[in-house]
């Protein structure tokens, strides 16, 4: 098994390779630009290290890793466009670098290159799982962003509707990165379907992490202002179950009728705090984490290889950006 950080060295290295067309570049640059902006790279790390985990080696599965780390930053990209976001990454967006078009294009184009990528080096009994897995969890993320963003105008979201929404939008993309490299390495379904599991209860904890650092991290380490889903009333675990107990009425009130930004960031994380939620919140983090731990003994794998996703999934408890 490798280091967390050899394998991001094995993805950055591998996506420097990518070969454009050199025309038209105002299609490939903003491709390439997203593709530049660094990040985790969890997900094309989770696909290599599973693949080693299962006995594989990691350039087995290096063109699934890099196919998923494309689609994911193709999501990135069209989300921006969605959101209306300025920068990703310390850097201004492709819309905003360029424009509206050239993003919906580009983006478009990191699909079709990302489902080509992720078919090479697979074999004709491999090449069925991967694209089935592969269009399956593409259906299923566009599904989870049609469901964020019809929250925005609905008033009756559950906690269940919410953390169904964080898994088809999050968690199974983590999910499909394990799964990837058990297929790539020759696993069988069983340990593909543990591998997926944990993936996808590592990303439920990772977004439900990402929710708590945004209101309650530190804007240092976080890398961005701390309250932002509270100034945008944005449907998260803290919000919505904030809202369901609620008694005092204030941050219904901070809804409708919403102080100065900072005012509106002091009551509503007072309500939050009397409710206990912060330390509700971590523990269901923890559930997530624990549950996804668990997947781990339903596949052989090495002790160093247990080592390292026991570790990736501490990671995810704690992490402060």
């Amino acid at each position: 098994m490798h280091t967390l950080s050899e394998y991001q060295g094995i993805i950055e290295q591998r996506l420097k390779e990518i070969a454009y067309p050199q025309e038209p570049s105002g299609l490939y640059e903003p491709i390439r630009y997203i593709l530049d902006g660094g990040g985790k790279r969890i997900r094309p790390v989770l696909t290599l290290a599973a693949c080693e985990a299962l006995g594989g080696a990691a350039d087995d599965a290096l063109n699934q890793a890099v196919g998923i780390e494309m689609f994911h930053n193709f999501t990135l990209l069209h989300d921006d466009v969605m959101d209306r976001a300025d920068m990703r990454r310390g850097r201004p967006t492709v819309h905003i670098r360029w424009d509206e078009r050239t993003a919906i294009l580009s983006g478009d184009a990191m699909l079709t290159m990302s489902a080509a990528i992720m078919s090479r080096g697979c074999s004709d009994a491999q090449l069925p799982a991967v694209m089935g897995l592969y269009r399956r969890t593409a259906m299923e993320i566009y599904e989870g962003q049609q469901y964020d963003m019809d929250f925005e105008s609905r008033p009756d979201v559950s906690v269940d509707d919410y953390l169904d929404m964080i898994r088809l939008k999050t968690a199974v993309l983590l999910g499909c990165a394990c799964a990837l490299g058990v297929i790539m390495a020759g696993g069988d379904r069983a340990q593909a379907d543990a591998m997926y599991a944990y993936g996808e209860r590592l990303g439920l904890a990772f977004q439900l992490r990402d929710d708590y650092l945004d209101t309650y991290g530190d804007p240092i380490f976080f890398g961005k202002e701390i309250g932002g889903d509270i100034l945008n009333d944005k449907k998260t675990w803290l919000l919505i179950t904030g809202l369901t107990e609620d008694t005092s009425g204030v941050i219904a009130d901070e809804i409708s009728r919403p102080s100065e930004p900072d005012v509106k960031i002091e009551r509503v994380r007072k309500v939050y705090d009397s409710l206990g939620l912060p330390v509700r919140c971590q523990q269901l983090i923890d559930t997530y984490v624990d549950a996804a731990v668990a997947q781990l003994d339903k596949v052989s794998m090495t002790p160093a290889a247990r080592k390292f996703f026991v570790g990736l999934a501490e990671k995810t408890r704690s992490r402060s950006h």
